[in-house]
């Protein structure tokens, strides 16, 4: 009742926020409702940032953090492992396939068509408004009634855009609680953050031409160089401006597949893009677009405190085909769902760099470890390959991680007669940890119905068919695969037949623990929500009053221009994060440090690598050598696989490169496969 009870609250509460949006640009907002709520939050501590922030600020973190307490509910409860056969929406099912946008659900259609509905409607509202009265404005300015109408253009286009600003930061909030409400990871909602940001540079791009083209025309292009003390400031626009071009340039698909690392390190431009809007256009109005920015400011303290820590490396599994499994301790409170990733920082290799892997481990059926595959496909993964296979001794390997991240439930695998796992080269990760999801739960005797497995794989070479291997449980588990209802078909297209000199196995590597790792945990500890929720209230109420120390000494001793007010406003607020943010972060390490100090008494790896390699004759390999069918010099053909599935409920999952996914998108919004469920999962940044 509780649960039902926030979430009927936290619903009224957004549809209330979103009919805000589409009431800021009306004449009823801004001559009537707002003059109102000034008047009524008007107080020397604040001052008209005040109001700003009790309308657009404080709705959103009061969502995130009623939303921790619904999560930690759902937690304690068990709610992330209900399963059921339940329809599924044909709103979910991809409508768009090829073309900018990527693969689009009908859903996904409908809020950014809603999107853009708000922005026409904002951008139509405010220039009613501003030229309803434009010949006596151009009269008074001592303008041309089209040059008026051009300054007002421009000022329309900057207010829109900050619409888009707004709900940039969101999506790439990656332990959100916001998204998670919606039933959303970061993850899977990048691509929004990617349309979002396009849409954005682009209004902004024609906001800025059209105050260049005014200036020009008026002959005042000195306002260029302008840095109002009161009033906008040109000059921390245009700053913020060029930026935004270096990472909108940077982020075009043909420069961010080729330089990734470019495109990477420009986007950290973000940081004096956000400082210089705020100079821009002052903090009173910034509120507007900072509910998300400060919730992503807290997810980014938060995932430097946990990137800060090594953690414990026990073994790694290196295969033949240039791959190699990591193996980690962690702590058992860390739960994960199936496809959950994590990022993974190697300082022998870079410092700085970060990459994403899919977690293969199952949190029911490996308690205390967690597992991740890296296949060499660049330089920094054949870096990694290289120093682990290396014939030297080594007697540790220091890693850092953060995450996990992952989908808020187990992707509702059970819903499905069947399960058609379609996967092309290292896609096939995923579903490792899919497979042993079902795995688990068909060993566990439960008395839901397990749908059967077809995993179809696709492979260049014939040596990469020793990835299937890592379907296994490492040894020392004793689960047998033969209980699962589990068929693999492997392809392998570049070659026409089986190579007699890939008869190489599986490779253990152990590493003896240092006394400085720890195993993987939650940054927050097993109450993870509740904590969370507790830095997002207490760091605004810390940032509240800072704020207000600070207006009552500007009233009453000295006058600040609205830069400088700016820039101690933005001061405060990462003081007040990252205060909140490490005395909850040093308090859950102390709660740890127990267990730690058994981790770190460890002389020898877990009972899981005793017993070295795997063992060719065990009943496991032998069952999973009958579950497959290997096909040489062909490719699968995806239309007539899933066309022949006679069940009544086909679920299809697709990971992989984005030709293949985009292919089982086309094929399942077809029409003519209308029990077909498509759900794209791509962790290839």
């Amino acid at each position: 009742m509780v649960r039902s009870a926030i979430k009927l609250f936290l619903l009224l509460l957004s549809l209330g926020y979103m009919m805000l949006w589409f009431m800021m640009p009306t004449k009823l907002y801004f001559e009537h409702w707002l003059p109102k709520i000034r008047a009524k939050t008007k107080s020397i501590y604040f001052g008209q940032q005040g109001s700003t922030m009790l309308i657009c600020t404080f709705p959103i973190l009061f969502i995130a953090t009623l939303g921790c307490i619904y999560l930690h509910l759902g937690k304690k409860h068990g709610d992330h492992n209900v399963e059921g056969r339940v329809p599924t929406s044909k709103l979910k099912q991809p409508v768009m396939v090829k073309g900018p946008l990527g693969i689009v659900s009908w859903m996904e259609l409908s809020f950014l068509t809603m999107f853009v509905v708000l922005l026409a409607w904002s951008t139509t509202s405010y220039l009613n408004g501003m030229f309803t009265h434009i010949d006596q404005m151009a009269s008074r300015s001592g303008l041309l009634v089209w040059e008026a109408k051009l300054e007002m253009s421009g000022l329309t286009l900057g207010l829109v855009g900050n619409i888009c600003l707004a709900f940039l930061f969101f999506p790439v909030t990656r332990g959100s609680s916001v998204l998670r409400l919606f039933g959303l990871s970061s993850e899977a909602s990048i691509k929004y953050h990617i349309w979002v940001g396009h849409i954005a540079m682009t209004i902004f791009t024609a906001h800025g031409l059209c105050y260049f083209v005014f200036w020009a025309k008026t002959e005042q292009l000195s306002q260029v160089l302008k840095w109002g003390k009161i009033e906008v400031s040109n000059m921390a626009g245009e700053i913020g401006f060029v930026c935004g071009l270096g990472m909108w340039a940077t982020s075009l698909p043909q420069i961010r597949r080729k330089m990734f690392e470019l495109f990477y390190y420009t986007h950290h431009l973000y940081i004096l893009f956000i400082v210089f809007f705020v100079f821009h256009v002052g903090f009173s109005y910034a509120c507007i677009v900072l509910p998300g920015f400060y919730l992503f400011l807290i997810d980014r303290c938060l995932r430097f405190l946990q990137s800060q820590q090594r953690v414990s490396l026990v073994a790694a599994r290196i295969l033949p085909c240039q791959t190699v499994e990591l193996n980690f301790c962690k702590s058992p409170e860390v739960n994960h769902s199936p496809t959950s990733i994590i990022f993974v920082n190697v300082p022998a290799i870079s410092k700085l760099q970060w990459h994403p892997f899919t977690i293969t481990s199952n949190s029911n059926m490996d308690t205390d470890k967690l597992s991740i595959v890296v296949k060499s496909e660049g330089r920094w993964s054949s870096d990694l390959y290289q120093k682990l296979s290396s014939p030297l001794p080594m007697d540790g390997f220091q890693v850092s991680i953060e995450g996990p991240y992952g989908p808020p439930a187990s992707t509702h695998l059970l819903r499905h007669d069947t399960l058609v796992l379609l996967s092309g080269g290292s896609g096939i990760t995923p579903f490792i940890s899919i497979i042993r999801e079902l795995l688990f739960k068909a060993s566990s005797g439960s008395s839901t119905r397990i749908p059967h497995v077809l995993l179809i794989c696709a492979f260049k070479k014939s040596i990469d068919l020793a990835m299937l291997e890592l379907i296994l449980p490492v040894s020392g588990t004793t689960v047998d695969i033969s209980c699962l209802q589990l068929q693999i078909e492997a392809y392998v297209t570049r070659e026409k037949g089986a190579d007699e000199n890939n008869h190489k196995t599986l490779q253990t590597v152990c590493f003896k623990p240092n006394a400085i790792d720890a195993p993987v945990s939650a940054i927050l500890g097993p109450n993870s929500w509740l904590c969370l929720g507790l830095i997002i209230s207490s760091s605004f109420l810390m940032f509240l009053l800072l704020i207000a120390i600070l207006s009552r000494y500007h009233n009453s001793n000295m006058v600040y221009a609205s830069s400088a007010t700016a820039g101690f406003n933005m001061l405060f607020m990462c003081i007040a994060i990252a205060m909140t943010a490490n005395a909850t972060f040093l308090w859950n390490k102390k709660q740890n440090r127990k267990r730690l100090r058994q981790i770190r008494n460890m002389d020898t790896p877990p009972v899981w690598f005793n017993n070295g390699d795997r063992e060719l004759e065990s009943l496991p390999y032998q069952s999973l050598l009958q579950a497959t069918n290997v096909h040489y010099g062909e490719r699968p053909d995806l239309k007539k696989i899933l066309f022949e599935r006679k069940e009544s409920s086909v679920g299809v999952i697709a990971s992989g490169p984005r030709e293949m996914r985009q292919e089982v998108a086309a094929i399942c919004s077809s029409g003519l496969a209308d029990n077909l469920q498509f759900k794209s999962i791509s962790f290839t940044w």
